[in-house]
């Protein structure tokens, strides 16, 4: 049988796809988002001028879209659900006034990664609740995870992302931070150590109610339970996760992200959660359970259509599809657009690539995968909010198959507010020393996005070759 041709992925959209309208979101228009941008919260006087400057406008941001493309609002997208969010759109004015937003300072500005916790001697079988179970709906049985391990070795050998790569990474995402490794042993412990026969541990189908995580001396209770959709055999609330980082939060911490290897969920009616962030508390938690390539299948995710070729029309159309959305042919500018600029150089990036499933290759997409999250959760410690102005990496999601189809940088709005979080109120720099630190920061993320196996992934290619577009046309006009 004949391999099915590859997607050209021709043209690409950069406004929303036709179904946003039907799901009732409406974006800015280009005026508003430069406003966004700007402390004053108002176009500058020039966008103003309705006038003289429409048509400018409009081709200026064309280009900017080429760069910078709208959310793309597909049928159950998270702004397909809450196409107006909770509140209005945060713009760079409305962040800076936040009464409750924390500030980096000299005293508080270090990042730290806490490690996934070790599992205790007596608490062993937490190990097998990290491996996946590839049969949806069916916990596997003890002796169902020996034959997968001894039938398929080297899938399930896969090492979760590791704290110095996430170290790394955002030491570039969040360039001019101090980020380090949380100095504090974490640890799976039983919750009730003294169990008796009048009095057993409590279980629910063979998983106990409670653990603990211990920290120095500490520990904090955390329930668990089956998983609901039997993708793993158990996991962990992550609001007792949440209690547990802020009780261990540094001193001299701005933010901290804790790292877990398990499965985790939120309410009790969720199936799992991926993260969450309290960013008044500067604390958030991130798994990577879920974001293991192991479990695509499982969740309907392909790697031919993740960031940046969710932004090809004709795989848009495919899904609009199904909402009886009649797909239109690409006018001229569209097509004209689709031929250069950041966005194509990331699909032309991505395009080359040859989809491997060896086991360094499933490691650099997990890996891909779980950063993408962190640094968003991140973000809302410093009090980002979700972004609805643009295609960035703080948009709100729905699902881990809407996570693929978002990129991993930050928009315009949301760079301007850690820009001047990082350079003009840690640095006490000037607007000057801000635009320098973006290009230098997209040159740190290059840096890390080009060394190791990490080009062979789809995320990270494609981001640099966005990254590559980006920085020479910065650097072009720069020069001028």
């Amino acid at each position: 049988m004949a391999k099915p041709t590859p997607c050209p992925h021709t043209t690409l959209l950069f406004e929303p796809s036709p179904f946003a309208e039907l799901a009732g979101f409406e974006r800015l228009d280009p005026r508003g988002r430069i406003a966004a941008t700007t402390t004053s919260g108002r176009a500058p006087p020039a966008a103003r001028n309705k006038s003289s400057t429409n048509a400018s406008l409009d081709k200026q941001a064309q280009k900017e879209s080429q760069t910078y493309p709208g959310p793309l609002v597909l049928p159950h997208d998270a702004l397909n659900y809450d196409p107006d969010g909770d509140e209005p759109a945060q713009s760079f004015r409305s962040w800076l006034h936040e009464g409750y937003r924390n500030k980096v300072t000299s005293e508080r500005k270090t990042l730290y990664v806490g490690a996934p916790p070790r599992i205790g001697e007596k608490l062993a079988f937490m190990k097998d609740w990290t491996t996946p179970n590839l049969v949806p709906g069916e916990p596997p049985s003890k002796k169902q995870r020996t034959e997968k391990r001894a039938k398929s070795p080297a899938p399930n050998s896969l090492q979760s992302p590791s704290v110095a790569e996430t170290i790394a990474y955002l030491r570039a995402f969040y360039h001019g931070l101090d980020v380090k490794p949380l100095p504090i042993d974490l640890c799976w412990v039983p919750w009730e150590a003294n169990a008796t026969k009048s009095r057993p541990i409590q279980t629910v189908n063979g998983v106990p109610k409670y653990v603990a995580l211990s920290y120095g001396e500490l520990a904090t209770r955390v329930r668990a339970r089956p998983a609901p959709d039997g993708a793993f055999t158990a996991q962990l609330n992550l609001n007792d996760i949440l209690d547990a980082a802020i009780a261990m939060l540094p001193s001299d911490a701005f933010a901290m992200v804790l790292l877990v290897d398990h499965d985790i969920y939120e309410s009790p009616d969720d199936d799992f959660c991926a993260g969450r962030a309290y960013g008044g508390s500067r604390v958030s938690v991130v798994q990577s359970a879920r974001y293991n390539p192991l479990l695509d299948s499982y969740a309907g995710i392909t790697q031919d259509h993740a960031w940046p070729t969710s932004h090809c029309k004709a795989y848009i159309d495919s899904l609009c599809a199904v909402e009886e959305m009649e797909a239109k042919p690409p006018t001229a500018t569209k097509t004209r657009l689709s031929k250069s600029g950041p966005l194509r150089a990331a699909v032309h990036a991505v395009s080359k690539l040859r989809i491997s499933h060896s086991r360094a290759d499933l490691e650099a997409l997990w890996s891909s995968r779980l950063l993408r999250t962190v640094s968003h959760e991140l973000g809302h410690c410093l009090c980002l909010a979700h972004c609805f102005y643009f295609a960035c990496i703080m948009q709100s999601t729905s699902s881990l198959l809407e996570d693929t189809r978002q990129p991993p940088y930050l928009c315009p709005v949301c760079d301007a507010k850690i820009s001047h979080t990082i350079v003009v109120e840690l640095q006490g720099g000037t607007e000057d020393d801000r635009q320098r630190w973006v290009v230098d920061r997209y040159k740190a993320l290059k840096a890390f996005c080009e060394s190791g196996n990490r080009k062979k992934t789809t995320l990270w290619a494609g981001f640099d070759g966005w990254l590559g577009n980006f920085v020479e046309t910065t650097d072009a006009l720069t020069r001028r």
